[in-house]
């Protein structure tokens, strides 16, 4: 593909920055923001997506029958890159906007497509994922929690754990278990969940860096209406397939508000930039942050030639987790002794404290390194795949934890 800006992209880009700039304020200097955890930044991004939504800037990839512009994810990653310089946020609407929006375009009904876009688009209704469990995290399909119909409803149970923002959610997107005599892959249901109904209790989980962002959810007898299934019962892994696809993408091409400028700032704030070592990791750095653009575009380009990425995702994903690591190591290895601190005692509010601690999180979010390890040596090198003796045994036979 060809990797250079066209004329299209610059006007596109030049239109962003020029709303931007009308209705934002730009970003000062980069500091720590672990707040996922803080109402009020909740409603800061609820307030600043239903901003985008009015000037239609919100999910430009959607199509515009359900409220995006119809363009493609290069042109939403043109306008992330542009957003990612004004003083502003959609964090909490991640999950939405990145995974249950895309899934339910591609799986859902038309009527729920009617009932769960539009309020999404706006910011009025906050997602989380419950897909993780306990006992089942890198092996999703060994899940557990149970789904058993009864009259126009499921009843579910289980425990669902790492789940980001549930605290503040509205909705969920929930991978069940429906049927036990079938093969782990094919007894899984994909559903949409209320998060106020009856019966679910949300821990948060203190994180090392004093944030919780994760959070276990306990799930007790909960209803779901048999309309909230996406896809067909018992069909739910082929559409977890399409959020997976997405997630990936996601974590690894979505755009920080951490750049490579802002690891020279703080080289040069520290006088480190004629350490010989210290430029070398600067220019691996620089690296790093090209070659994870350009993976980025060919997975945009493969959305929008209407195929789901398959390897690259993985690559993706892989390199953005090493890419964090050695960004927080470098980041508190130039600031010398100051390093030692944390929180606003720290240079820059303690930003690279907050990566560095985070490292260890992106290794496991969105599938850890050794999945994606698997997934790049199967398909791209072509080594064979590992013994999987439970994969087409009925679910309830399999020894489990």
């Amino acid at each position: 593909m060809d990797f250079d800006e066209s004329p299209e992209d610059a006007a596109f880009r030049g239109e962003a920055l020029a709303w931007l700039a009308e209705n934002a304020s730009r970003r000062g200097p980069v500091t720590a923001n672990a707040v996922a955890d803080d109402p009020a930044h909740v409603a800061r991004c609820k307030k600043w997506q239903a901003t985008l939504a009015d000037a239609g800037w919100a999910a430009i990839a959607w199509p515009a029958a359900y409220g995006g512009r119809g363009a493609t994810s290069r042109h939403q990653s043109l306008f992330n890159e542009e957003q990612s310089k004004f003083d502003v946020s959609t964090g909490v609407f991640a999950v939405g906007l990145g995974m249950a929006g895309p899934t339910l375009i591609a799986h859902g009904t038309e009527e729920q497509k009617d009932r769960f876009l539009p309020p999404l688009l706006r910011g009025d209704e906050v997602w989380c994922q419950l897909f993780s469990e306990p006992g089942a995290g890198s092996d999703l399909a060994g899940l557990s929690t149970r789904a058993e119909l009864d009259g126009n409803d499921f009843v579910v149970n289980g425990q669902k754990v790492w789940t980001s923002g549930a605290q503040h959610s509205d909705w969920a997107i929930l991978l069940a278990r429906t049927d036990f005599d079938q093969a782990k892959h094919k007894g899984l249901t994909y559903f949409v969940l209320d998060m106020r109904s009856p019966g679910i209790e949300v821990r948060p989980l203190r994180q090392i860096n004093g944030v919780a962002h994760f959070n276990e959810v306990f799930l007790t007898d909960v209803r779901v209406p048999a309309a909230n299934v996406l896809g067909e019962v018992n069909g739910g892994w082929g559409v977890a397939l399409t959020t997976l696809a997405n997630e990936r993408n996601f974590i690894g091409g979505g755009t920080s508000s951490i750049g490579f400028a802002n690891i020279v700032d703080r080289a040069r704030a520290s006088g480190r930039t004629n350490d010989p070592l210290v430029r070398q990791e600067l220019a691996e750095a620089f690296t790093r942050f090209e070659v994870l653009r350009f993976i980025g575009y060919r997975i945009q380009t493969a959305f929008a030639q209407g195929r789901v990425p398959g390897a690259e995702a993985s690559i993706l994903k892989l390199l953005y987790s090493r890419h964090v690591e050695r960004n927080g190591n470098l980041g508190v290895d130039v600031e010398g002794a100051a390093g030692m601190l944390s929180g606003a005692d720290a240079p820059d509010d303690g930003l690279w404290q907050q990566q560095f601690l985070t490292q260890w999180a992106m290794r496991i979010g969105g599938g850890t390194d050794e999945v994606q390890r698997n997934v790049v040596g199967e398909r791209v090198l072509g080594l064979p795949a590992e013994p999987r003796p439970d994969k087409y045994a009925p679910f309830r036979e399999l020894v489990r934890n």
